[in-house]
């Protein structure tokens, strides 16, 4: 394993159903599997993430396999580290676990994938779901991972830490981010907005890493009206949505609305 303690970042080492380093500290693995190494120290609030209704709200959207053209291109794209034999990858800010489990299943024999979050339900309940995959709950910011432990790393909207993935993952490791292409679900703007700005691509550099493929993937989706509503509770502007969108989506038989991703993948010098 390539865990480390997050207090004093000596090995966690697994036994009778804990995780113990050299100086003693413990982190009890949960009964669905996962081990939480968030430091009440580390935590912003007292429950990090989003909360249980949106968790459920978004199975089911992923579910209903809207954002299946996404999870394909990652697995995909990912195919240089996922060929190998024994890859070592973990999926941050990874939810309910809806890309995690499909990196394991393409996965080559004696490979461990992980996935991490801040939040204990969406850990939880993925747990549960995926016992393949190594779940814990952690902070994006300070990953508990060795040095030059990982063979790729995904970031799917996750904020991050430039300096920790350069640190955990191995020289010519991959990092793969997912982020909105410039119409992501612009027709949503246009019920809320009155003028509908276009998405920025995002403008993050990734020193020690060189950018060695980027694709765009955009595709009509047409959404019943429960759908619509979960899928713009799942969007950071929902908060500026009027009652009457929510009603206005919620009835309707069908909307149609544009997804559009960019994926970029940095290889570690």
């Amino acid at each position: 394993m390539s865990l480390i303690c997050p207090l004093c970042h000596s090995p966690l080492i697994f036994t009778d159903r804990s995780w113990c380093c050299e100086n003693r500290h413990q982190f009890d693995q949960a009964k669905e599997g996962y081990v939480n190494l968030l430091p009440v120290q580390h935590k912003r609030s007292r429950e990090p993430g989003d909360s249980a209704e949106m968790m459920q709200a978004r199975r089911e959207f992923l579910e209903a396999g809207y954002y299946q053209p996404l999870r394909d291109k990652v697995v995909s794209l990912l195919a240089p580290a996922l060929d190998q034999q024994e890859c070592k990858i973990l999926d941050i800010g990874c939810g309910e676990g809806y890309y995690t489990a499909a990196l394991a299943e393409a996965a080559g024999a004696g490979s461990q994938i992980y996935g991490l979050d801040v939040a204990r339900m969406a850990i939880r309940l993925a747990a549960k779901r995926y016992p393949a995959v190594r779940f814990c709950v952690a902070s994006s910011q300070r990953l508990p991972f060795a040095d030059q432990a990982l063979d790729a790393v995904v970031r799917i909207y996750a904020p991050c830490n430039e300096a920790e993935l350069a640190r955990v993952l191995k020289p010519g490791g991959l990092v793969l981010t997912v982020t909105p292409g410039p119409h992501h679900l612009q027709q949503f703007k246009a019920l809320i907005y009155r003028e509908v700005q276009l998405h920025v691509p995002e403008q993050k550099a990734y020193p020690g890493f060189t950018q060695v493929n980027q694709q765009a993937l955009h595709y009509p989706m047409a959404l019943t009206g429960s759908a619509a509503t979960t899928l713009l509770q799942m969007t950071p502007f929902a908060w500026r949505a009027r009652e009457a969108v929510w009603q206005t989506l919620q009835q309707s038989e069908q909307f149609s609305c544009d997804a559009d991703f960019s994926l970029t993948v940095w290889q570690r010098d």
